[in-house]
């Protein structure tokens, strides 16, 4: 049964031992949010097989309908996600003829020649397709397996960013949920996250659609700072707007009442991408 839950998997040592910020996951998270796709997980793991593999394997457990990975295409010895991807869908890893051809015409128009290692980024699973990368050199790598489409990306941002809107989108678009996503922002001053919290419980009481969130965001000139971050999805957008608009009126004269200061970041809208 098709699901429209979504998982990201974000491979590299170097995010595991703190030199990089994983900013890859949070952008494909918000872009699959506005999609319409719920993200129930978001992992990383080592440039290991085996560790990836089962990371792959998991995603598909959870009967995800898009799987997508950044990190691990490059023609170092380390860059191994393809390799992973093969063994977690138990199949081999071939030549890709497409995938070849891409690599090639990359490195001859730099006046460079193939070598072992850029022909090592033309392997991909039997049956997979290429994915063309506009900015680097490695392609991606797109599989539909057991009903989850999987796809696979380099880990440089600018690489990632442009196979994804070029790409990758138009199919998302194609088989995303037709599910609208709103949300509005308010800061609230004055009032501690403790002393807000039944009014939170009390919005999500009143307005069962919506799902209220507090961040803590320290202090200012003495005063307690929270963010306020309300989201809503579903099928009807005037529903939606009608649920957003209501909690939206709920928080500040609840602000109000507890001698709060606010500020409205950002007013209920809908959001798709």
């Amino acid at each position: 049964m098709e699901t429209d839950y979504a998982c990201i998997l974000s491979i590299g040592n170097e995010i595991l031992i703190g030199k990089i910020l994983n900013s890859n996951a949070q952008w494909i998270a918000q872009k699959l949010t506005l999609l319409g796709f719920t993200v129930r997980s978001i992992v990383s793991t080592r440039d290991d097989v085996l560790e990836t593999a089962e990371a792959f394997r998991q995603a598909i457990r959870l009967r995800s309908r898009v799987i997508v990975s950044t990190g691990g295409l490059g023609p170092t010895f380390d860059d191994k996600t393809a390799e992973s991807l093969a063994r977690a869908l138990n199949l081999p890893l071939v030549l890709s003829r497409e995938a070849y051809e891409m690599i090639l015409k990359k490195y001859k128009d730099a006046g460079m020649s193939m070598t072992p290692e850029r022909e090592k980024m033309a392997y991909i699973p039997l049956g997979a397709k290429p994915i063309y990368n506009p900015v680097g050199t490695a392609p991606g790598i797109y599989v539909k397996y057991r009903g989850s489409h999987i796809f696979v990306l380099p880990g440089p941002p600018k690489e990632m960013t442009a196979m994804f809107e070029n790409e990758i989108l138009p199919l998302l678009r194609k088989i995303a949920p037709r599910i609208f996503w709103g949300e509005f922002l308010l800061q609230v001053k004055g009032i501690p996250e403790a002393d807000f919290a039944p009014k939170v419980k009390a919005t999500m009481k009143r307005f069962s659609k919506i799902y209220v969130k507090s961040h803590p965001k320290g202090k200012e000139t003495g005063l307690s700072i929270i963010d306020v971050h309300v989201t809503c999805s579903g099928e009807d957008k005037k529903e939606i707007l009608n649920e957003l608009w209501g909690a939206f009126n709920f928080l500040i004269e609840s602000v109000k009442e507890m001698g709060g200061i606010l500020e409205v970041k950002k007013e209920p809208s809908i959001n798709r991408l």
